[in-house]
């Protein structure tokens, strides 16, 4: 199982980044996926999850309007577009994908560092 992001980087503030996550080894259609990220001394958030089917998403309220997750099960690949980027956004951002597939699935990626900065 492998979960590779791509996509981060140094942006200024207002800029935007697309992030996307690659998967392998597992049945990526079957599977929810999240981004969350973890700034230096806080605890992981969860930032955006999407179904398995793509039909459904949810989006913490502090990157609502400014942040989409989207998903392409032919590709296996979720992605992040974030928009509007503040220092705040600045984390390591991880890819993750949660199933119940006789009994909890659940495998993270490596992350990927975001840092908004002028």
């Amino acid at each position: 199982v492998q979960l590779v992001e791509s996509g981060g980087g140094l942006v200024q503030p207002g800029g935007s980044l697309r992030l996307s996550c690659a998967a392998s080894g597992f049945t990526f259609s079957s599977y929810d996926m999240n981004w969350f990220r973890q700034a230096p001394g806080k605890e992981r958030e969860l930032v955006a999850s999407i179904s398995s089917g793509g039909g459904s998403t949810n989006y913490a309220d502090s990157v609502k309007g400014r942040f989409t997750i989207s998903r392409d099960n032919a590709k296996r690949t979720v992605y992040l577009r974030m928009n509007g980027l503040k220092p705040e956004d600045s984390a390591v951002y991880y890819c993750n994908a949660r199933a119940f597939i006789l009994g909890p699935r659940n495998y993270w990626g490596q992350g990927t560092q975001v840092t908004v900065s002028s």
